[in-house]
């Protein structure tokens, strides 16, 4: 009786926060419930902003901005959204990317910018990322996202990799619906590009061809996952149906849509393409620091991602990954205290030493479990640190895996750690940085040919291929404006 009756006491109060809650969706129209306000999207874009750039950086071009500034303003103007405060930027990452954060904050990487061939691709994809804005997905998934895991979050972003495998397992029930209620978003989103940039008066069938680009960067890097184990659907049947979308509206809407392909390519001439050297960058298995002057190897086959806050690599079954970061602290002692403080690691060992001349101070800890939470030992995550001062900095070089896996990645994270040393090669500390120069083609011909005249190694014709959205055998005429990459 007393439960039914707490119950019932239950409905009550929460039945009128729910009904005070609902909101009608700008863009489905439909009443749904919504705990996130206008004013709250506006203050988390605020907040979230500076993290961006701190951890990303700003790519600074003014031609380039000032193009994205413009597009991107007309098409808010024509959202279901354009009383919010839009703000564009280019992030300086070579990853293909873009990302939206609520409240207005559109941001695109360099990489994707480089990888775009014309005005109408990027103006899908802006479309996209305003849509994710427009159609309330960060407030929507918030309401799916109070019964998830803080804890798993919370893991997943200090060590995405190492704890891989219990995401997975996390993951089963609610998680696999979660990552459904992401690919929905995604393909909503994807309809209200089409959409947009339409409106603004581009042809949104180049849109579809960019997921094509999308498709076989994936491939080639060998990370394709199965679509239902996704968090976005897979390019290629993103391709199909933005055709199908782009040509049913264009099908209602005649007009004249436009691609700009050239006017395009002119603007993103001279992009930086890849890794910033001064930022550094992964070359025969090490990693090498212009700047900081510093170099440390790379274990075999890990893959790596470098942003100017730190540095991470990952074994490509997921069971150990390396931070490199910058320690907080004046001491060894001081950033040893305050890294066990801010984590709120346990430690197993500590002590002090020397690596290649620097001081250094190691750490064996495991995260402590948080009140209430029930954890496998053997997925709990441990953690090997190496605190070195070099060149009046303290930098925290980190190795991850769950307890299960820490002692067989032990032996890597130290040979790792104990061959950070000091780099004097003027050919690392004088290296430039890659960009795109855009050329006329000479003559007719395939696209192989072509741009191996213009100086592309064999090797890297298809990195080429991608990044002009054209295949070796692809015939191109004389005059055809193309990418190629170069010092």
């Amino acid at each position: 009786m007393y439960t039914r009756a707490y119950f019932r006491l239950l409905i009550l109060v929460i039945t009128p926060l729910l009904v005070l809650a609902c909101a009608r969706n700008p863009v489905t129209g439909k009443r749904e419930i919504n705990l996130m306000s206008t004013e709250q999207e506006i203050v988390i874009g605020k907040e979230s902003h500076p993290s961006v750039v701190a951890t990303m950086g700003l790519y600074e071009d003014k031609n380039l901005q000032a193009f994205m500034n413009q597009k991107g303003k007309a098409m808010a103007s024509i959202s279901h959204r354009p009383d919010l405060p839009y703000q564009f930027y280019i992030v300086d990452s070579p990853i293909v990317n873009a990302f939206a954060v609520p409240g207005g904050y559109v941001y695109f990487t360099r990489g994707i910018l480089a990888h775009f061939n014309n005005e109408a691709e990027f103006s899908g994809v802006l479309g996209h990322e305003i849509g994710h804005i427009t159609a309330k997905h960060a407030a929507r998934s918030q309401k799916s996202q109070l019964l998830s895991t803080i804890a798993l979050i919370g893991g997943a972003v200090l060590a995405p990799q190492a704890v891989g495998q219990n995401i997975e397992t996390l993951q089963q029930g609610l998680g696999l619906l979660s990552l459904k209620y992401s690919r929905d978003h995604e393909s909503e989103s994807d309809k209200l590009g089409v959409e947009y940039s339409s409106k603004i008066g581009y042809d949104a069938r180049q849109m579809g061809d960019f997921f094509g680009t999308l498709k076989r960067i994936s491939d080639r890097s060998g990370q394709a996952i199965p679509q239902f184990m996704s968090t976005h659907p897979d390019p290629g049947n993103r391709f199909t149906r933005v055709h199908e979308l782009a040509k049913d509206y264009q099908t209602k809407n005649p007009a004249s849509y436009q691609v700009n392909r050239d006017q395009y390519l002119r603007l993103i001439d001279g992009i930086m393409y890849g890794e910033d050297p001064k930022q550094g960058f992964v070359e025969n298995n090490y990693f090498y620091h212009p700047e900081l002057r510093f170099q440390f190897p790379v274990p075999a086959g890990w893959q790596s991602q470098n942003s100017p806050s730190q540095f991470q690599m990952a074994a490509k079954d997921g069971k150990a990954a390396m931070i490199l970061m910058l320690a907080k602290g004046n001491s060894l002692d001081e950033a040893a205290q305050n890294l066990v403080k801010e984590l709120s690691l346990n430690v197993l060992e500590n002590g002090k030493t020397t690596i290649n001349g620097n001081p250094a101070y190691v750490l064996i800890s495991r995260q402590q479990q948080q009140q209430g939470q029930q954890q496998d030992p053997k997925s709990a995550l441990q953690i090997g640190t190496w605190l070195i001062q070099y060149n009046n900095a303290i930098y925290a070089l980190h190795g991850l895996a769950t307890n299960a896996d820490f002692t067989a990645n032990f032996s890597t994270f130290k040979q790792v750690a104990e061959n950070f040393r000091s780099l004097s090669d003027p050919d690392k500390l004088n290296r430039k940085a890659e960009r795109i120069v855009v050329k006329a083609t000479p003559r007719d011909g395939s696209f192989r040919d072509v741009v191996t005249q213009l100086g592309m190694p064999a090797n890297r014709v298809e990195e080429a291929g991608i990044l002009n959205g054209l295949k070796a055998d692809d015939r191109i005429t004389r005059g055809t404006l193309i990418k190629i990459i170069s010092r």
